[in-house]
């Protein structure tokens, strides 16, 4: 069986997959417990996205038009 990562959470008394998923009797499980997101790093992955953004549209960029665009 390959590796795959699963989407859960701790009730407070046990894991709960946040969507169906068969795992077979006996699977070896590695658990990672991931810590809450906070505004701070909200905010930080926007501002990173927002200078992404800015550069790729930015003032010294070329317009295109939809004559520019190329269908695979």
């Amino acid at each position: 069986m390959p590796s795959v990562s699963l989407n859960a959470h701790f009730d407070g008394q046990s894991i709960i997959l946040d969507e169906p998923f068969e795992i077979p009797n006996n699977a070896r499980l590695l658990v990672t417990v991931v810590p809450p997101a906070t505004d701070l790093d909200r905010g930080q992955w926007a501002t990173l996205a927002g200078t992404g953004i800015a550069g790729a549209y930015g003032d010294d960029e070329p317009e295109y038009s939809t004559a520019d665009v190329r269908q695979p």
